[in-house]
């Protein structure tokens, strides 16, 4: 699968902002500074598509792209400290309101840094999915911060952690590119199963 060209299309802040697209949507969320915003720009093989900051919890709007083939919509990062109680019980409902119309979406990427074993938000998400009978696959994310042994080493821990199987686990490196292939061979899987 070749992406050709990915553009931004909008941000929604509430549910009857949400596209109901025509054509396969893919998720991707995480926690805040997971990488989703790189990840995104690797796919596009664009710098500058998805904003990046080093500040976590930039994105607090449901961001879609379009990349042809299929939309990917950029959910607020989970599990940010530092906003208010208010601002993240908000952000918390727009991710209920966003899963509950599950019909409009094809898969969930959830991304978890590969250095660090599963969080409590991660997990909670990930039990989310399950119950919603919502597919999902984990990106293991930065993965370039880790030798090739020591990196095979945490994909299997981390696949433990959330209680996945190795294959349901993808390390990619928003920086290098590494798993982009990988990760372009299971969107296409998603893109045909939705046809």
């Amino acid at each position: 699968m070749l992406v050709k060209q990915a553009k931004f299309v909008t941000s929604a802040a509430a549910e009857h902002q949400f596209l109901r697209p025509e054509k396969p949507m893919i998720a991707v969320c995480g926690k805040s500074n997971a990488g989703k915003s790189t990840l995104i720009n690797m796919l596009a093989g664009q710098k500058r598509l998805a904003k990046t900051s080093a500040a976590p919890g930039r994105t607090r709007l449901v961001n879609y792209f379009d990349f042809g083939a299929f939309m990917l919509a950029d959910l607020p990062g989970y599990g940010y400290a530092a906003v208010s109680k208010e601002e993240q019980a908000k952000w918390g409902k727009t991710l209920d309101a966003f899963f509950a119309r599950k019909e409009d979406l094809s898969h969930v990427f959830v991304l978890s840094d590969l250095r660090r074993d599963p969080s409590a938000d991660d997990l909670q998400m990930i039990s989310y999915l399950n119950y919603h009978i919502l597919p999902f696959t984990v990106l293991a994310t930065k993965c370039d911060k880790l030798s090739r042994m020591k990196g095979k080493e945490r994909v299997k821990k981390v696949a433990q952690g959330f209680g996945l199987g190795e294959d349901n686990v993808i390390p990619v490196s928003g920086l290098t590119g590494e798993g982009k292939e990988a990760l372009l061979k299971k969107i296409e899987q998603v893109i045909k199963i939705g046809e």
